[in-house]
């Protein structure tokens, strides 16, 4: 398995990743204890990963795009993932996503570009105080009022909400019809009356991730902000395009599987215990030899969903599939490192202290793994 290469890793992939390697470990990770602290990344840094290509790299390049695919997206999650930071580009890719395949002309043309150079940096708003993953719950409404909607509500846990420009929002167009009134309203904030931001949200990992609350208050925004082609789409939107999202949060769990692995064993040859490396005793390798499994079989599924998102064919419980498992073992094979580190695994100096509590959120954004579960037994028929 050492020399196993995965399938979508073409020649110009890994140059492609090679680059941003380099660029992380050059231009973002020097910086990254000062982001925690401050609570977010500095703004200039979207501008930089722009002109690097690294943002809406799998998108056309007639809209600002990369001209690139799914892999290398999946080459950018990866590099984050093994660099130890990744800035909150997820759900910047996802909201060009929606873009590219809801939007009209007009509306491609006034974000992307913007958004593939870093001048406009996304945040989604969907998650609200009393909604997270049922998302038929939003409490947000925005009442069509002449030629504006008019927009009341909060949300809660946008990341990149302290620099978005633009919001993809959730809201009820129409509170009687449940799911089918829910809209996704393209919201640009600057100079926005009646919007305002929370203070940067106190988690226990991802520091340097800027997540933030976002409140609306009577918020007028033309009748043009619509994404898709009439009120009610929305949930259908959301519905189609999450296996996209979720899978970036897949790829994330099995490369900081194999981190973990990385870190551990170089760990384990070089700590003595009992007057002989760790590794030697037989409990260290019978540990290491399970996880090597899983994040073996993790890999492996991965790839393949890789290959089918590229291909079209990645369907919603599958990608489930692959959020649910995959973020799962993630979190317990960096546990079990961590306890071979001892006490210095409980120290944040040490990598894998790090990994422990930035991995959590995995099991919980995107769709809390419970959630995912439901999705996929949802498909349990007898044939």
């Amino acid at each position: 398995m050492d020399e196993y290469r995965s399938p979508w890793r073409t020649p110009e992939v890994e140059q492609f990743q090679e680059t941003a390697r380099r660029f992380w470990t050059a231009e973002l990770i020097p910086h990254v204890e000062r982001w925690e602290a401050q609570g977010h990344i500095d703004r200039g840094v979207w501008r930089r990963l722009g002109e690097m290509g690294f943002l809406l790299a799998d998108l056309p390049s007639g809209y600002g795009g990369g001209d690139g695919d799914y892999a290398h997206l999946a080459a950018l999650v990866e590099t984050s993932a093994a660099c130890g930071f990744g800035p909150g580009f997820g759900p910047h890719y996802i909201v060009g996503h929606y873009l590219h395949h809801y939007g009209s002309e007009t509306q491609k043309r006034r974000w992307l570009p913007g958004m593939a150079s870093g001048d406009i940096v996304a945040s989604i708003g969907m998650s609200e105080p009393g909604a997270g993953s049922d998302l038929q719950g939003i409490r947000t409404r925005a009442r069509r009022d002449g030629e504006h909607y008019v927009i009341d509500g909060s949300k809660t846990f946008n990341t990149n909400g302290h620099h978005a420009d633009l919001v993809m929002l959730a809201v009820k167009t129409d509170t009687a019809l449940g799911a089918k009134g829910v809209s996704l309203l393209m919201v640009e904030t600057r100079d926005l009356a009646g919007f305002r931001r929370g203070a940067p949200l106190d988690k226990i990992g991802l520091k340097a991730q800027d997540t933030v609350e976002l409140f609306f208050d009577q918020v007028r925004v033309p009748v043009s902000s619509l994404l898709g082609t009439g009120e009610g789409q929305g949930f259908a939107q959301m519905m189609s395009q999450l296996p996209y999202e979720r899978m970036l949060i897949g790829i994330r769990a099995v490369c900081n599987m194999e981190r973990a692995l990385e870190l551990t064993l170089a760990h384990v040859h070089q700590r003595q215990a009992f007057g002989q490396p760790l590794f030697k005793l037989q409990n260290t390798r019978f540990e290491l030899a399970e996880m090597k499994t899983e994040a073996t079989l993790a890999r492996l599924f991965v790839d393949q969903c890789i290959g089918w998102q590229q291909e079209g064919r990645l369907d919603a419980a599958t990608a489930a599939m692959a959020k649910w498992w995959g973020t799962q073992k993630e979190c317990e094979t960096i546990d079990r490192c961590l306890q071979l580190f001892g006490g210095y695994g409980f120290m944040r100096e040490y990598p894998i202290g790090r990994m422990f509590v930035d991995s959590r959120g995995q099991k919980i954004y995107g769709g809390a793994n419970e959630v995912m579960k439901e999705i996929i037994a949802r498909q349990l028929v007898p044939r």
